[in-house]
């Protein structure tokens, strides 16, 4: 069940790759979450205690979903395509 999740998860993140509503990195998505723009989180397993400390916490002011992944986040850089490794990212609300 919880790897069924995983899986919807991840496929969500891959097709919003190529758009604009995708936000990577913990300083964009922080930012994005203080302007009210997201809509939910996603946390890399090994992603560092106090950034994760500052995302629950504008997460909780804003009632946003944060979804812990467990892959690393060097390995989720990879399944994005990316050439670097991922911890924090954010979809950003539908207007």
């Amino acid at each position: 069940m919880a790897k069924e999740k995983q899986d919807k998860d991840l496929a969500l993140i891959k097709k919003l790759i190529g758009t604009k509503k995708l936000v990577v990195g913990a300083e964009r998505t922080i930012k994005a979450l203080k302007l009210s723009k997201i809509e939910q989180v996603y946390l890399a397993v090994n992603c560092s205690k106090n950034v994760e400390d500052d995302i629950n916490q504008y997460c909780k002011l804003n009632k946003i979903p944060v979804i812990k992944m467990e892959y690393p986040n060097d390995e989720l850089g990879m399944l994005c395509k990316k050439p670097f490794s991922i911890s924090v990212m954010g979809i950003i609300k539908e207007k």
